[in-house]
């Protein structure tokens, strides 16, 4: 699919709606049964951590096709010091647009208005699979843990700076805003259209990614 007609911008208000519909038909059965990405993306605006300016959209002929948006985190090393880095998500691409760059394009896009912005660090919980290609590592190379020494699979580091992270110990803490309520989940999913949940092979492989640790 060419990228012809296209348009990197800012979400607006007016997008919200779309936006939240966009995140729904993403991820709907992708990780579990359902998905609470759309809940995620509209309480998301209005959190202390939320980053309007990297709240990016790409516009396809006048209609919505992917989104990013990003939250302040941090990683702390055993002496206190703190270091602010960023993460994203949700990410997300229309179904019928997936496979064909978009999302690769809106992180690279996203990156450099992050350095823009004054950040060099990103990390987020994701597919490796998806991501390495874009630079990001294992948390394990940054000796960036959860606590515990532990470091999951899923947890991805991107320098967009060379050496941006010192050598140390660092315990990553992400914004309290990706801990959802799962009722208050079901009770916003209420003013879309009914979508049946069910179980796919393919929520295995993220419950191993999201299960698992690098020793």
């Amino acid at each position: 699919m060419a990228f012809s007609k296209i348009q990197i911008r800012n979400e607006l208000p007016s997008d919200y709606r779309e936006v939240e519909e966009l995140n729904r038909k993403a991820f709907w059965n992708l990780y579990g049964p359902g998905c609470d990405e759309h809940y995620l993306v509209h309480i998301m605006r209005k959190h202390e951590d939320f980053i309007p300016e990297l709240d990016l959209v790409i516009e396809c002929n006048n209609a919505i096709i992917a989104n990013i948006m990003y939250t302040k985190s941090k990683i702390m090393d055993n002496n206190g010091n703190i270091k602010s880095i960023l993460t994203f998500g949700p990410l997300s691409v229309l179904p019928e647009y997936q496979r064909n760059g978009y999302g690769k394009m809106l992180m690279e896009y996203s990156f450099k208005k992050a350095i823009e912005l004054g950040y060099d660090t990103i990390a987020i919980f994701g597919n490796p699979e998806n991501y390495i290609s874009s630079g990001f590592k294992s948390s394990k190379h940054y000796n960036i843990c959860v606590g515990d020494n532990i470091f999951p699979t899923a947890l991805l580091i991107k320098e967009l700076c060379a050496g941006a992270i010192p050598k140390g110990n660092w315990t990553f803490c992400q914004s309290n805003v990706y801990e959802v309520d799962n009722q208050a989940v079901e009770e916003f999913d209420k003013i879309f259209e009914p979508l049946v949940k069910e179980y796919k092979q393919v929520q295995e492989l993220f419950y191993i990614y999201s299960h698992s640790r690098v020793f």
